[in-house]
Formats: structure tokens, sequence, C-alpha cells
């Protein structure tokens, strides 16, 4: 490749596609939930499953992923990332069953380890100065696959409500818009297969295979000569005293050494805390989240929307921030006040009533061919759990969910303004702080060593969590009810600020190795500081 600055750039922004499919793939699910639910008959457990089937599938490719990028590289793990996603989204549109379709998005979540390595990559070839500004571009094509999802759901969806005649060339209805959904994920995969044909290896995994002159022609494509050879000399120096080639159990030890001990905390800290505070709940299962404030199901979707474009501006903010003011300030600010919107969500579910009117039920009736609910009249209910257990008594389990949306948005007194305002905040704040910020840490804070191994395990870590929170969210949200659900991930964001506070440190302007040094230079308890940061 040529010697030129902006091949940097253009390398990063490849790599950093996998996070744009990412985005797409996660977020088009939640246009589908309610056709998919009433195509294959689903429970909320069922609903949770699909839903997390892809965050199920990368804790089993997480587990062989740091292997398979030390032993083949970095390149040609994400070729095999993208061709998987590839075949998942093809398969999920083809998918004629609860079970296939969850396996085809099962078979997806293998995939979704194209964060963890792009993180790697982008890490390894960026200079120490732009390294927080590249790594974070994973995060801005998350957001932006994110927001494409949302408006693709959102456009198909009133393409169907028309009843056009381009809705009625394609095929459109009912009964399939989910399978059109999933279908946009096809032909960006295809692209991001075909641009990281081109792409070269990292130079400090051929360092690490002894292939030096390799490294050092592709280092020279990246940075000027003087500053090529001076970090030539520093990974020859960091990789030095371990040794090469080791097994997987070896590497996994290695995690596990004295002056790995900071590193790890921070690690595990900001994994479990960016999950917690329900970031893939939210995102994930956006339409059904703004379902709950009775604002009918188009408007719910359209809010969606708005939750993408609000990720992309401040994924950006954070992005432009990150290499000046620095890691440790936008995550500690970030997260205090991600925790407060969430909290403002809580009291704004929290003081909601639901009541059906004798002229509301009357109109439902004519409007909707539902059992007789009567009874309900002018009775008050403190949360939406309650309505909604006393709706199912009524209509039955399968009638309440197909007409949810609008029976809350008939009986609902909630301050709408103030729960909207606090997703938006949450959102916001996430997107300048722990949501782009946990991949840097990630790709800077391992030694070269053990990176291939050390951030798929804390990738695995936060898969884990995030998992579980998609698979019991449709569950916690009828069983605990909205309130109670947000209040649990304000209490997250507490616990998580009190931590990051303590033990995180401010990376930037640092290399690789330099920041290796920092963190193992202290001793476990030394490095609790008051005010953690790396001096210049």
């Amino acid at each position: 490749m040529s010697p030129k600055r902006y091949n940097v750039f253009y390398c990063a922004l490849v790599v950093a596609l996998g996070g744009f499919i990412f985005g797409l793939d996660a977020a088009l699910i939640s246009g589908t939930i309610k056709f998919v639910t009433a195509e294959f008959g689903l429970s909320e457990l069922e609903v949770g499953t699909v839903v997390s089937a892809p965050g199920f599938g990368v804790l089993f490719a997480l587990m062989i992923t740091g292997h398979l990028c030390d032993r083949f590289g970095r390149r040609l793990t994400l070729l095999l990332i993208s061709f998987t996603y590839i075949f998942s989204a093809i398969a999920s549109v083809m998918a004629t069953s609860f079970e296939s379709l969850v396996f085809a998005r099962f078979i997806g979540g293998l995939a979704f380890t194209s964060l963890s390595v792009a993180a790697m990559y982008i890490g390894e070839i960026a200079p120490s100065k732009l390294r927080g500004k590249l790594v974070s571009m994973i995060q801005i094509n998350i957001v932006i696959g994110l927001s494409l999802a949302y408006f693709a759901n959102y456009g198909l969806l009133a393409l169907l409500g028309a009843d056009s005649a381009l809705s009625q060339l394609m095929g459109i209805n009912d009964k399939n818009i989910w399978r059109w959904m999933l279908g946009v994920e096809i032909i960006p995969a295809v692209v991001w297969f075909l641009l990281l044909i081109g792409i070269p290896h990292s130079p400090r995994w051929l360092m690490m295979k002894d292939k030096v002159d390799k490294a050092a022609v592709i280092l020279n494509g990246f940075n000027k000569t003087t500053e090529c050879e001076a970090e030539l000399n520093d990974i020859r120096k960091s990789l030095a005293s371990h040794v090469k080639n080791e097994s997987f159990i070896t590497s996994m030890k290695g995690l596990f050494e004295p002056n790995i001990r900071m590193a790890m905390l921070i690690a595990f800290t900001i994994a479990v805390v960016q999950q917690t505070t329900g970031i893939n709940a939210i995102m994930f299962y956006a339409p059904t989240v703004f379902e709950q404030l009775g604002i009918g199901t188009d408007a719910a979707f359209f809010q969606a929307t708005i939750l993408g474009l609000v990720s992309i501006v401040f994924t950006v903010i954070a992005i432009l921030l990150i290499d000046k003011v620095g890691r440790r300030p936008l995550v500690i600010y970030g997260l205090g006040l991600a925790t407060l919107s969430l909290f403002a969500c809580y009291l704004g579910f929290a003081n909601a009533v639901y009541m059906l009117s004798p002229e509301v039920i009357n109109q439902l009736h004519q409007s909707l061919n539902i059992a007789d609910i009567s009874s309900l009249a002018n009775v008050s209910f403190d949360n939406d759990v309650e309505f909604k257990d006393a709706l199912e008594g009524l209509i039955g389990l399968s009638e309440a969910k197909v007409h949810e949306s609008v029976l809350l948005q008939s009986a609902v007194t909630i301050d709408a303004t103030l729960i909207i305002g606090g997703i938006i905040g949450f959102i916001a704040a996430f997107h300048f702080s722990i949501g782009p910020i946990m991949w840097v840490l990630f790709s800077e804070i391992f030694p070269t060593h053990i990176r291939g191994i050390a951030i798929p395990v804390f990738a695995f870590i936060a898969s884990i969590v995030s998992y579980l929170v998609q698979q019991f969210f449709p569950w916690q949200l009828s069983h605990f009810g909205a309130d109670l659900t947000f209040l649990m991930y304000a209490c997250f964001g507490v616990i998580g600020f009190v931590m990051l506070y303590k033990i995180m440190p401010e990376t930037k302007n640092k290399t690789i190795e330099e920041i290796e040094a920092y963190l193992s230079s202290k001793s476990f308890k030394k490095a609790m500081p008051k005010k953690a940061a790396i001096e210049s």
C-alpha cells in the first residue's frame, strides 16, 4: 500500500463497517416483533429468544475469536465474520418457523464479534494521537446502522399502510413485511465482505508471527519512517519478554498475571456497566418501549428513528472530544447524565395512571373486534402491569397482545414528555461516553501479547450481560412494569458511576506500550487512585 497517512483512515473505516452491519442486524429486529409474534404465536420469553439469539450466539464465537485472531490474523477473521453476516441475513429472510428464525439469528450472533475484532485491528494500526477517534468509528458505524434500520422499518411500515402501487409491486403485506425488514441487511453485508479483501494484516500481529519485514512495510504505509522505526522497537520490547505462539490455555493464564490486574478490573467494570444500564433493551425494543407511552404504533416507530439520529449526533461529539478532553471525563460525566435520565423515566412511568372511560370503551368495541371489557369502565390502575393483567383476564393473552398499543393509548395518562426526554437524554449520554469509549479502552489497555485473547474475553462478558438484558426485557416489562425496569437500570448506573470514578485512568495520547507500562508499574491496591489519571 502507498505510504500515506490517509490509508490509516481508510482501513479503519472499512473495518469499522462491521459496526454498521452489527447495528443493522441488531435494530432491524425491533420492527419485526409485532409481526413475528403474530405469525408464529410467540410468548414473551419466545420474543425475547428471537431478539436475543444473536447475543447468545456471540458467546460461543467469542470463545474462539481470540484464538482465530492470533492464529490466522485479524484480517482473515474479519472476512469470516462478514461471510457469516451474509449467511445469517439470507437465512433469517427465508425462516419458516420460530425455530428456524432463532437458528438464523443465532448464526448471525457468531458474527457479532465484528466489534471486538474491529477494535483490536484499529487499535493496532492507529497512531496513539488518533486511536481514540479511529476506534470510536466503530460506534459511529453502529449508530448509523441502528438509525438506518429504524428508518428502513418505519419506511416499510409506511409503505404497507399506504397500500400504494409500489407496495403491491414489491408484494409487501402484513404477513411478509418482517422479511423485508430483515432483508435490508443483505446488500451492506456483501459490500463489507468485498471491501475487507483490500485491507492489510495488522502489523502487530505480523510482529507476533516474526514477519518483521512485512510489518515494517505496513507501518510505513501508516506512519512516517522515523515513527515507524520507533514503533517497531516498542513492539519488539513489548513482545520480547513473552513466549511466542503461546497455546490458548497459556494465553488465558496470561490474563491473570499480576501486572494485568488493573486492566482486567477496568475492562470488567465498564463491560458490565455498559450493558446493565439497559442500552440494548431500549435500542433493540425501541418501538415496544415507546408504545408503553400510549402514543400508538406509527408514532412509536417514528420515535425510534429519533433515537437513531440522537445516537449519531452524540457519537460524533464523542469522536470530536475523545482525543482532546480525554476518555475519563466523557465516561464519568456521561454515565452520571445517563443515570439521571433513567431515573427520570422511572418517575414518569411510576406516576402514570391507566383508566378506560365508558365512552372510550364503546369506541373500542366499535373499532376493534374484541370481547366485552365494559367491566373495566372507570377502574383506575396504578401501573401498566395491573392494567395489562386485567385486560388479559377479560379478552385473553393473544388478543391483549394484538391490541396492546391501541388499548394503552386509550387508557394511559402519563407524562410522556418527561419519559421521552429521559430516554433521549440517556441515549445521548450513552453515546458520548461508555458507548464508544468501552471499545477504545479495550483496544489500548491490554498488552499486545494478550490482546487477541483479552478483548474477546471482555467482549464475551459484555455479551453475556447484553444477552440477559435482551432475553428478559419483555418478561420484565410484563411482570415488573416499565417503572421498576427503568429503576433497576438507574441503580446499575449509580454503581457503575462510583466504580469507574474510583478506578478509571486517563489514557489519551499514549501508545499501547506506554499504557501497558503505566498500568503494570503500580501494585493492585495502589492502582485505586483518588484521581485516576495518567500524567502526560
